[in-house]
């Protein structure tokens, strides 16, 4: 008899995972799958990066590190903080963790009491309102559309806010709209914080920074006032193409990072010695790599957004950062190929899975029921043909 905890209980499994488990057993049976479910970049980690990794192997890199990283990467992160965001960050409020995924739990963990409410404005990353049950807080969903370019205004979140608010989730550029803040929108929002009267903390998720097609990146915690209640959580995976090295870090002040510090000595210690060093390289080295890898998920985002355009039931927006589309498609439900019924987005995903064999996300994973997620961190060819075959088979949809 199974017996596990309630805590387990009450967490949902990751539908981006299960989507792509599905492709994966699809294409195990010698079906062609194109799979869009994934959110990671296409691109091989670059050389240098690697030759760091190997470097780090052959100086025997291969003891414990410390708790919140090594003083070689912590300084590296503080100085690409400085460099590309002007923001002063001492190594003593910096932890590197397993992952962006891992620093966001060290850090709920570590603020986040028994009945804390945690505002998460939809569509959310599918991790966001689950860490939040893990430490026992309440979601409190602020709702976006496509008409506002999925983004929160000040009026909303100053209505979300009540005196038992303990952080605001902030993703941006966003999985899974590719939606960012521009500074004045940042400014505002910071604005609703400062005057709320209430200790509220932001988590500010900038693991999409480099993948900004508008322009530069703005960090919420650029502005002085709220600086003390800002968590920045970053890391290797997305804008250097090192989702498996799984090195994430947070920027925090010293009494948050010292607390995240005591639980992931408890629950991990140190990160991958060896990835902490390849990670070094990324962070020092400058490089062309993140520029050409932007243009092309540019050129990307511009062709997925003209195909979609055509079709009929999807609407779109055009996504600034990322590599996400977000379509609303609530038009389709209720409509039928004769065998199948579109009742939701799930059932729509399923049925671009069997009929089209491409792999999507519904947007109930996301906190968005009228929409589906597809990546475009793939081949132009690979979506010139998926997006041929999800107009295909809705065209089928009557």
């Amino acid at each position: 008899m199974e017996n596990v905890s309630q805590r387990v209980s009450s967490l949902s499994i990751s539908q981006t995972l299960e989507m792509s488990q599905k492709s994966r057993d699809l294409q195990a049976k010698g079906i062609d799958v194109i799979n869009l479910s994934v959110g990671e970049p296409d691109f091989n980690t670059p050389d240098h990066i690697k030759e760091a990794a190997i470097k780090a192997i052959n100086d025997n890199y291969s003891h414990y590190s410390p708790v919140p990283g090594f003083p070689e990467l912590l300084k590296a992160i503080s100085g690409k903080l400085k460099r590309e965001n002007n923001l002063d960050y001492g190594t003593d409020q910096i932890i590197v963790s397993n992952g962006a995924k891992h620093s966001l739990a060290n850090v709920l963990l570590s603020l986040v009491n028994k009945g804390d409410e945690v505002i998460v404005p939809a569509p959310y990353w599918v991790s966001y309102v689950e860490l939040v049950k893990l430490a026992e807080g309440k979601n409190v969903i602020i709702e976006t559309s496509i008409d506002s370019d999925f983004k929160i205004t000040p009026e909303q979140l100053k209505n979300a806010i009540t005196p038992k608010t303990k952080a605001l989730f902030l993703c941006s550029p966003s999985n899974p709209s590719g939606s960012l803040y521009s500074k004045n929108e940042l400014e505002a929002i910071a604005k609703v914080i400062e005057n709320s009267g209430v200790d509220m903390y932001i988590l500010s998720d900038e693991i999409y920074e480099h993948i900004n097609f508008v322009g530069k990146h703005e960090s919420i915690a650029q502005f002085e006032s709220i600086r003390d209640k800002v968590i920045i959580i970053n890391g290797v995976s997305k804008g250097y193409a090192m989702t498996g090295w799984r090195i994430g870090y947070i920027a925090a002040p010293k009494w948050i990072a010292k607390a995240c510090n005591k639980i992931q000595g408890q629950l991990t210690s140190g990160a991958s010695s060896i990835s902490q060093m390849a990670s070094v390289a990324a962070l020092n080295i400058q490089t062309t790599n993140i520029a050409d890898m932007v243009s092309a998920f540019k050129r990307r985002r511009d062709l997925v957004v003209k195909l979609a355009q055509n079709i009929e039931g999807f609407k779109v927006n055009v996504p600034e950062g990322a590599f996400y589309l977000f379509p609303e498609v609530k038009s389709l439900f209720g409509k039928s190929d004769g065998e199948i019924n579109i009742n939701d987005a799930s059932d729509l995903s399923m049925y671009l899975l069997e009929k089209a064999h491409v792999a999507t996300v519904p947007g109930s994973a996301f906190g968005s029921p009228d929409y589906i997620r597809f990546s475009y961190a793939t081949s132009d060819e690979k979506l010139i043909e998926a997006m041929t075959r999800m107009k295909n088979v809705i065209d089928k949809l009557k």
